[in-house]
Protein backbone atom coordinates (compact mmCIF):
# COMPACT_ATOMS: atom_id res chain seq x y z
CA UNK A 1 0.00 0.00 0.00
CA UNK A 2 1.24 3.83 -1.08
CA UNK A 3 2.49 5.76 2.11
CA UNK A 4 -0.30 8.10 3.06
CA UNK A 5 2.09 11.26 3.38
CA UNK A 6 2.88 10.77 0.22
CA UNK A 7 -0.04 10.27 -1.63
CA UNK A 8 -1.81 12.86 -3.42
CA UNK A 9 -4.50 14.79 -2.04
CA UNK A 10 -8.37 14.08 -3.22
CA UNK A 11 -8.58 17.38 -4.87
CA UNK A 12 -5.27 17.06 -6.98
CA UNK A 13 -6.67 13.52 -7.49
CA UNK A 14 -10.20 15.28 -9.01
CA UNK A 15 -8.55 18.01 -10.61
CA UNK A 16 -5.55 16.04 -12.52
CA UNK A 17 -8.43 13.59 -13.79
CA UNK A 18 -10.15 16.49 -15.54
CA UNK A 19 -7.28 17.91 -17.58
CA UNK A 20 -3.73 17.16 -16.40
CA UNK A 21 -4.21 13.37 -16.52
CA UNK A 22 -7.56 13.25 -18.51
CA UNK A 23 -7.91 9.61 -19.96
CA UNK A 24 -8.69 10.78 -23.71
CA UNK A 25 -6.64 13.62 -24.32
CA UNK A 26 -3.58 13.03 -22.08
CA UNK A 27 -3.67 9.33 -22.03
CA UNK A 28 -4.64 8.10 -25.20
CA UNK A 29 -7.11 5.54 -23.06
CA UNK A 30 -10.76 3.97 -23.99
CA UNK A 31 -10.28 5.09 -27.55
CA UNK A 32 -13.29 2.58 -28.80
CA UNK A 33 -16.11 4.38 -27.39
CA UNK A 34 -14.82 7.96 -27.99
CA UNK A 35 -14.65 7.20 -31.71
CA UNK A 36 -17.84 5.17 -31.73
CA UNK A 37 -20.44 6.87 -29.85
CA UNK A 38 -19.54 10.81 -30.60
CA UNK A 39 -21.72 11.36 -33.28
CA UNK A 40 -24.07 12.66 -31.10
CA UNK A 41 -23.47 14.91 -28.07
CA UNK A 42 -27.06 13.75 -26.09
CA UNK A 43 -24.91 9.52 -27.22
CA UNK A 44 -21.77 11.03 -25.65
CA UNK A 45 -22.94 12.53 -22.27
CA UNK A 46 -25.13 9.34 -21.75
CA UNK A 47 -21.86 6.91 -22.54
CA UNK A 48 -19.80 9.59 -20.20
CA UNK A 49 -22.02 9.80 -17.41
CA UNK A 50 -22.93 5.88 -17.42
CA UNK A 51 -19.08 5.50 -17.21
CA UNK A 52 -18.57 8.29 -14.18
CA UNK A 53 -20.86 5.31 -12.75
CA UNK A 54 -19.81 2.68 -12.88
CA UNK A 55 -16.14 3.99 -12.37
CA UNK A 56 -17.26 5.38 -9.08
CA UNK A 57 -19.33 2.49 -7.75
CA UNK A 58 -15.89 0.08 -8.49
CA UNK A 59 -13.84 2.60 -7.01
CA UNK A 60 -15.81 2.34 -4.12
CA UNK A 61 -15.75 -1.07 -3.56
CA UNK A 62 -12.10 -1.96 -4.90
CA UNK A 63 -10.90 0.40 -2.04
CA UNK A 64 -12.81 -1.14 0.86
CA UNK A 65 -11.78 -4.41 -0.08
CA UNK A 66 -8.18 -3.79 -1.40
CA UNK A 67 -6.87 -5.34 2.42
CA UNK A 68 -8.82 -9.28 1.53
CA UNK A 69 -7.67 -8.67 -2.60
CA UNK A 70 -5.20 -11.97 -3.43
CA UNK A 71 -2.80 -10.44 -6.34
CA UNK A 72 -3.89 -13.83 -8.11
CA UNK A 73 -7.20 -12.87 -8.08
CA UNK A 74 -7.57 -8.92 -8.31
CA UNK A 75 -8.15 -8.27 -11.45
CA UNK A 76 -10.91 -11.10 -11.60
CA UNK A 77 -12.25 -8.87 -8.73
CA UNK A 78 -12.79 -5.95 -10.31
CA UNK A 79 -13.96 -7.13 -13.56
CA UNK A 80 -16.89 -8.82 -11.27
CA UNK A 81 -17.29 -5.73 -9.90
CA UNK A 82 -17.61 -3.23 -13.29
CA UNK A 83 -19.57 -6.30 -14.28
CA UNK A 84 -22.12 -5.68 -11.98
CA UNK A 85 -22.85 -2.02 -12.52
CA UNK A 86 -22.61 -1.92 -15.76
CA UNK A 87 -25.60 -4.48 -15.93
CA UNK A 88 -26.91 -1.91 -13.92
CA UNK A 89 -26.47 1.16 -16.14
CA UNK A 90 -27.55 -0.98 -18.94
CA UNK A 91 -30.76 -2.45 -17.60
CA UNK A 92 -31.62 1.14 -16.27
CA UNK A 93 -31.31 2.43 -19.76
CA UNK A 94 -33.09 0.13 -21.64
CA UNK A 95 -35.88 0.53 -18.86
CA UNK A 96 -35.68 4.43 -19.12
CA UNK A 97 -34.31 5.54 -22.06
CA UNK A 98 -34.73 2.57 -24.84
CA UNK A 99 -33.77 4.35 -27.42
CA UNK A 100 -30.59 5.40 -25.89
CA UNK A 101 -30.15 2.10 -25.22
CA UNK A 102 -30.63 0.89 -28.71
CA UNK A 103 -28.05 4.04 -30.25
CA UNK A 104 -25.31 3.12 -27.84
CA UNK A 105 -25.90 -1.05 -28.58
CA UNK A 106 -23.12 -2.74 -27.68
CA UNK A 107 -20.66 0.13 -26.01
CA UNK A 108 -22.55 0.23 -22.81
CA UNK A 109 -21.92 -3.40 -21.92
CA UNK A 110 -18.13 -2.77 -23.19
CA UNK A 111 -17.35 -0.80 -20.19
CA UNK A 112 -16.78 -4.04 -18.36
CA UNK A 113 -13.44 -4.08 -20.18
CA UNK A 114 -12.64 0.06 -20.96
CA UNK A 115 -9.22 0.35 -19.86
CA UNK A 116 -9.72 3.84 -17.78
CA UNK A 117 -11.75 1.46 -15.28
CA UNK A 118 -9.41 -0.64 -15.06
CA UNK A 119 -6.76 1.28 -14.60
CA UNK A 120 -8.15 3.54 -12.14
CA UNK A 121 -9.06 0.14 -9.70
CA UNK A 122 -5.15 -1.09 -10.09
CA UNK A 123 -3.46 2.05 -10.25
CA UNK A 124 -5.65 3.66 -7.37
CA UNK A 125 -8.44 2.51 -5.78
CA UNK A 126 -6.56 -0.90 -5.07
CA UNK A 127 -3.83 1.26 -2.95
CA UNK A 128 -5.76 4.58 -1.78
CA UNK A 129 -8.07 5.28 0.79
CA UNK A 130 -11.06 5.43 0.11
CA UNK A 131 -12.07 9.42 -0.38
CA UNK A 132 -8.76 9.94 -3.10
CA UNK A 133 -10.39 6.86 -4.48
CA UNK A 134 -13.60 8.43 -5.32
CA UNK A 135 -12.35 11.52 -6.12
CA UNK A 136 -10.13 10.55 -8.66
CA UNK A 137 -12.89 8.02 -10.14
CA UNK A 138 -15.13 11.55 -10.11
CA UNK A 139 -11.98 13.55 -12.08
CA UNK A 140 -11.24 11.14 -14.35
CA UNK A 141 -15.11 10.34 -14.95
CA UNK A 142 -15.51 14.16 -15.68
CA UNK A 143 -12.36 14.08 -17.50
CA UNK A 144 -13.69 11.26 -20.12
CA UNK A 145 -17.38 13.26 -19.76
CA UNK A 146 -15.43 16.57 -21.23
CA UNK A 147 -13.32 14.59 -24.03
CA UNK A 148 -16.54 12.87 -25.28
CA UNK A 149 -18.30 16.01 -25.12
CA UNK A 150 -15.72 18.04 -26.68
CA UNK A 151 -15.89 15.37 -30.16
CA UNK A 152 -19.23 14.79 -30.72
CA UNK A 153 -19.75 18.66 -30.35
CA UNK A 154 -17.38 18.93 -32.94
CA UNK A 155 -18.80 15.86 -34.99
CA UNK A 156 -22.49 16.99 -34.59
CA UNK A 157 -22.50 20.57 -35.36
CA UNK A 158 -20.60 19.60 -38.93
CA UNK A 159 -22.49 16.77 -39.54
CA UNK A 160 -25.92 18.33 -38.88
CA UNK A 161 -25.55 21.65 -38.00
CA UNK A 162 -26.85 20.92 -34.59
CA UNK A 163 -25.86 20.64 -30.97
CA UNK A 164 -27.93 18.52 -28.80
CA UNK A 165 -30.46 18.40 -31.66
CA UNK A 166 -30.91 22.47 -31.47
CA UNK A 167 -29.75 24.20 -34.69
CA UNK A 168 -26.83 26.44 -34.34
CA UNK A 169 -25.51 26.94 -37.79
CA UNK A 170 -26.89 29.48 -40.48
CA UNK A 171 -29.05 28.66 -42.90
CA UNK A 172 -27.39 27.11 -45.79
CA UNK A 173 -25.17 25.72 -44.04
CA UNK A 174 -23.19 22.42 -46.17
CA UNK A 175 -23.15 19.93 -43.61
CA UNK A 176 -20.59 17.57 -43.21
CA UNK A 177 -21.57 14.10 -43.97
CA UNK A 178 -18.41 12.35 -43.27
CA UNK A 179 -18.32 13.81 -39.80
CA UNK A 180 -20.92 11.42 -38.98
CA UNK A 181 -18.54 8.02 -40.22
CA UNK A 182 -15.46 7.11 -39.27
CA UNK A 183 -12.70 9.02 -40.95
CA UNK A 184 -14.63 12.03 -39.53
CA UNK A 185 -14.17 10.53 -35.78
CA UNK A 186 -10.51 9.80 -36.39
CA UNK A 187 -10.07 13.18 -37.85
CA UNK A 188 -11.75 14.96 -35.07
CA UNK A 189 -10.18 12.93 -32.17
CA UNK A 190 -6.53 13.60 -33.89
CA UNK A 191 -7.34 17.60 -33.97
CA UNK A 192 -8.17 17.70 -30.59
CA UNK A 193 -5.86 15.76 -29.56
CA UNK A 194 -3.38 17.68 -31.02
CA UNK A 195 -5.10 21.11 -29.68
CA UNK A 196 -4.76 20.44 -26.67
CA UNK A 197 -0.61 18.78 -26.51
CA UNK A 198 -0.10 22.58 -28.08
CA UNK A 199 -2.08 24.61 -26.13
CA UNK A 200 -0.72 22.51 -23.21
CA UNK A 201 3.43 22.96 -24.16
CA UNK A 202 2.09 26.94 -24.36
CA UNK A 203 1.38 27.13 -21.34
CA UNK A 204 3.99 25.12 -20.30
CA UNK A 205 6.94 27.32 -21.99
CA UNK A 206 5.08 30.83 -20.76
CA UNK A 207 5.49 29.18 -17.02
CA UNK A 208 8.86 28.56 -17.59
Amino acid sequence: MADKSSEPSSLTRFINGILPENPVLRMVLGICPTLAVTASVKGAITMGLATTFVLFCSNFFVSLLKRFLQPHLRILVFTIIIATFVTIVDMFLKAFMYDMSRTLGPYIPLIIVNCIIIARAEACASKSRLLPSLADALGMGLGFTLALLILASVREILADGTWLNFPVMWEGFTTWTIMKLAPGAFLTFGLVVGANNFIRRKLEERKS
